[in-house]
């Protein structure tokens, strides 16, 4: 099927700002243009890809179909034009995926180091779990990703570095004192609120995993989208937080580690980037931190 490419990109800023007008002002025509292109598009596809009414702007079904192949190929050509930036004294750029627990705690060195080293580079760090960081990266939104291994949501199409290995911990202050200094169970932990990352990322697949593998069923008192917010509600004894022990404050007299009597397996942070599309100057360079 022989269709303009310019006609795919005005779906594009349409689909993505739900506005003709909006489309409009991004792609610098007339908005008549714009309707006339979508209306030739809908044509040569023989579909309805927007329904329009007075006020708002929508994707039919076809539509969202549409769009989750254009959008990746819209990225892969910005990519490109990133990479043909990179040929000049600019630096190019590094876009980077990870939640914010890793940026804090583990990537803010390494991207410390990059900037000094290549100070004309453009750094672009996007915040999401890491589940939600393997879409960014399968849409070309990032270059590459750092997130919790082992994931699920991984396909053998990315290169997979592991880069750091750590333990998850039960963390809790004074208000449960009688669990110190002595072994706890699982089955035990299910006595007391239990505070944690929320539902559909890495590490509740993994908590959830690990109770279910001993036929218990866990229930959280708090499911949260930070685990310095979760060590902030351990503090004043609002339960027994669930995080990753290289984010624990290195001298804390607040809180106390829970001596499990189940062992925690290790997990890993690991740096994964997409083999099936080229990788920039710049990504190749952040990339050679971790050998």
């Amino acid at each position: 099927m022989d269709i303009n490419y310019e006609l795919y990109k005005v779906f594009y800023y349409v689909a993505s700002t739900l506005s003709f007008s909006e489309a409009s002002k991004q792609l610098y025509i007339s908005q008549s243009a714009v309707s006339q292109s979508i209306k030739a598009l809908e044509t040569k596809l023989d579909q309805t890809l927007f329904i329009r009414s007075t006020k708002k702007v929508q994707l039919t079904p076809e539509g969202e179909i549409l769009l989750r192949h254009i959008e990746p190929a819209m990225n892969l050509i910005r990519r490109g034009e990133a990479q043909l930036v990179d040929t000049t004294s600019t630096g190019g750029q590094l876009r980077i995926g990870a939640s914010d627990t890793i940026c804090r705690y583990f990537l803010v060195p390494y991207l410390e180091k990059f900037h000094k080293e290549f100070p004309n580079a453009h750094i672009k760090v996007t915040n999401e779990t890491s589940v939600k960081c393997i879409g960014l990266l399968e849409s070309g939104q990032v270059d590459c990703i750092v997130i919790n291994y082992p994931n699920s949501h991984l396909s053998n199409l990315y290169s997979i570095k592991k880069i750091k290995s750590f333990k998850d911990v039960f963390v809790a202050n004074n208000a449960f004192s009688k669990l110190q200094d002595k072994k706890v169970s699982f089955r035990e932990m299910l006595k007391y609120p239990i505070l944690m990352l929320e539902k559909n990322t890495t590490t509740s697949e993994f908590l959830h995993s690990l109770f279910q593998q001993h036929e218990l069923d866990l229930v959280p008192e708090i499911e949260l989208t930070s685990n310095d917010l979760l060590l902030d509600l351990a503090k004043i004894g609002l339960g027994i937080a669930f995080v990753p022990d290289y984010c624990l404050p290195k001298t804390s007299e607040e809180l106390f580690c829970l001596d499990m009597e189940e062992e925690l397996p290790s997990r890993e942070l690991a740096i994964v980037y997409n083999t099936r599309v080229p990788v920039s100057r710049a990504t190749l360079e952040f990339l050679n931190y971790f050998e």
